[in-house]
């Protein structure tokens, strides 16, 4: 740059990479803030979620909506017009009665429906891989050959053989009595069934609230139905019927509705009562997974043998705890720089192993930087003629270039400049027919090019240009190896 004068820098400005733009290289100082998110939010179930994910529901809901409205209406318009009438006539203790029975209902109910039923957390990509190799190994066949369809493992539970099924969607086997629901498309521990009028799966975790649900439901129908046709009953016999019936329309309309559910009700609640009393299932109940049907041998490994140890272990036991934790917070990976090394920030990894993608991200930019790296390279690459390089065995150069040679080592190819030390003969072999080898040293071979000094000889000028070109040529080759090595990486 000439003294004094300030115009060739303005020329070689470095221009600033931008941080924001599409460019997989970011600056390793800056952390991309990401809003915490919970577990609920990327719920892979078709499940629907509400208070911050403290509620629980299927997607289907209409009819639960059904079945919240006809206990609402039922229950408002017997404590309306039918209570003040029988407290009178009758007890006050019949609305106290009612009120209890409708609370307890309509607690069960929104617990059952607002719960987890038990759902099984779905296999990680890492556990599914895995889960594949040991299928493939168990089976004898390689990844790409054929795999038998069913997919079942066997394990025995009090001297009764039990089938663990392997579920394709959650990519896991499922334990004993879990079954994969298609409405929710989750598998649920100790699968009851998808009850549309709660809204939900039931399962292991809110099995004893539906039983209370429907058996204090049954008892509250009944108890409406009967102090309903009571009230009736009474005005009958002061105002005839048919004034009854024109004084109190209410009364119709809640007989009505209990006449056509109770009958359900009560029948679905007996049900209930005989699968708990054997520790069965309805779904176990409906396949005849324990009729005596299937043989002699075929008995329940679930029953302890007692109605009321059966009846205490549903509705008694310990609740377990939900394993999907729904409201976790989902850690994301934060990327660490490492120190600089020469000038030049190496990212380092991230600090979850699981999740690949801010590898990636750093593989994406060490491409990017090669390929940009490689481009001049490339472009610059110098051809050379047959009238300037040679290969031996070939004529063309004189005689005093063929006989020279170095006897030092060779430095690596990537180092960027070549010492006085550099072997000209892995450059340019010799032919092996000469006989007399002459050795110079390192006085008194020439230096490469860009490297001589004033007092070197000008008479082997065109030696050198060639022996540069080939040593440029050498590095050239071998930097642009590297790079591609890299790259592919």
């Amino acid at each position: 740059m000439p003294p004094g004068g300030g115009g060739p820098m303005k020329d070689c400005e470095y221009s600033q990479i931008s941080t924001h733009s599409s460019s997989p290289m970011e600056s390793p100082h800056k952390k991309k803030k990401i809003a915490a998110r919970r577990k609920w939010e990327v719920f892979p179930g078709r499940n629907k979620f509400f208070c911050n994910g403290r509620i629980m529901m299927a997607r289907q809901t209409g009819v639960f909506y059904l079945t919240l409205i006809l206990i609402l209406v039922t229950s408002g318009l017997f404590f309306a017009f039918d209570c003040p009438y029988l407290a009178v006539k009758i007890t006050p203790a019949i609305p106290v009665v009612g009120g209890i029975l409708f609370f307890f209902v309509m607690g069960t109910l929104l617990r059952t429906s607002f719960s987890d039923p038990g759902v099984l957390p779905r296999a990680t990509p890492d556990e599914a891989a895995d889960l594949e190799r040991q299928i493939d190994i168990a089976n004898g066949t390689s990844s790409g050959g054929y795999r038998p369809p069913p997919r079942t493992k066997e394990v025995i539970i009090n001297g009764q053989t039990v089938k663990l099924k392997y579920c394709f969607t959650c990519k896991i086997f499922r334990p004993p009595r879990a079954s994969h629901c298609s409405l929710c498309d989750n598998c649920v521990e100790r699968f009851d069934h998808h009850c549309p009028w709660v809204g939900n799966c039931v399962g292991k975790r809110n099995y004893r609230f539906f039983y209370m649900f429907i058996l204090s439901l049954s008892f509250l129908t009944v108890f409406i139905f009967a102090f309903v046709i009571t009230h009736v009953i009474l005005r009958s016999q002061q105002t005839g019927f048919l004034n009854a019936l024109k004084d109190s329309p209410a009364s119709v309309l809640e007989a009505v509705v209990c006449f056509f559910s109770v009958w359900s009700i009560v029948g679905l609640s007996g049900f209930h009562t005989y699968l708990i009393s054997s520790n069965q299932t309805t779904n176990e109940d409906i396949k005849g997974s324990w009729s005596n049907k299937r043989g002699k041998e075929n008995y329940n490994p679930y029953s302890y043998g007692n109605i009321f140890t059966n009846c205490c272990v549903a509705l008694c036991g310990p609740i377990s705890p939900s394993l999907i934790d729904r409201r976790g917070y989902i850690q994301p990976d934060t990327p660490q720089p490492a120190a600089p090394s020469n000038g030049i920030t190496m990212y380092g990894a991230t600090q979850s192993q699981s999740d690949m993608c801010d590898q990636d991200q750093c593989i994406q930019s060490t491409k990017f930087v090669l390929q940009a790296a490689a481009t001049p390279l490339l472009q610059s690459e110098p051809s050379l003629t047959s009238e300037e390089l040679h290969l031996p065995g070939k004529p063309g150069l004189g005689t005093p270039c063929t006989s020279l040679t170095l006897g030092q080592p060779t430095p690596p190819s990537s180092m960027p400049n070549l010492a006085a030390e550099t072997t000209l003969s892995d450059i340019l072999p010799l032919k092996e027919e000469h006989g007399g080898h002459q050795f110079l040293t390192p006085d008194e071979a020439p230096s490469p090019p860009r490297m001589l000094g004033a007092s070197s000889p000008l008479t082997h000028s065109r030696t050198m240009h060639m022996l540069g070109l080939a040593s440029q040529d050498s590095l050239h080759e071998d930097s642009v190896r590297g790079l591609v090595k890299l790259s592919s990486v």
